[in-house]
């Protein structure tokens, strides 16, 4: 969806203003931009002459790992759900005794692995909490 276009003349950015950096603080202006809530280099700019805040995000690249286990687990947690709702709607829609039998099988392994995904959640997440 596109964003609206501000009928407001006045708040319109209307006026060009020209000027020159330097390669290095054009780089570092560049970089100020990646790393804040800025969409580009003309609205760093922009905050500095207004003398706004500039949120920078800084990432911790020592969590990577561990980000992605947790999203993996996350994955394979969502994909059991999925089964075991399958497994729910074909033991529910089935009438013979034996083949419910088997279903209600295939759903306790599954939440077998649940609480063994889980496990392995909890045991990550105290290893974080020891580090901080």
């Amino acid at each position: 969806m596109t964003p609206r276009k501000k009928t407001d003349t006045a708040a319109l950015l209307s006026i060009n203003i020209l000027f020159r950096v330097r390669q290095q603080e054009y780089e570092q202006l560049l970089h100020l931009a990646q790393q804040s809530d800025c969409r580009s280099v003309g609205e760093v700019v922009r905050r500095i002459l207004e003398n706004r805040r500039i949120l920078l995000f800084h990432r911790d690249t020592s969590l990577d790992g561990v980000v992605e286990e947790l999203a993996g687990i996350r994955e394979e947690l969502r994909a059991i759900g999925v089964n075991i709702n399958q497994i729910t709607r074909y033991f529910n829609a089935s009438t013979q005794a034996h083949k419910r039998v088997f279903l209600a099988q295939q759903a306790l392994e599954q939440y077998g692995q649940v609480g063994h995904k889980a496990n392995t959640l909890l045991t990550l997440l105290s290893q974080q909490a020891r580090r901080w």
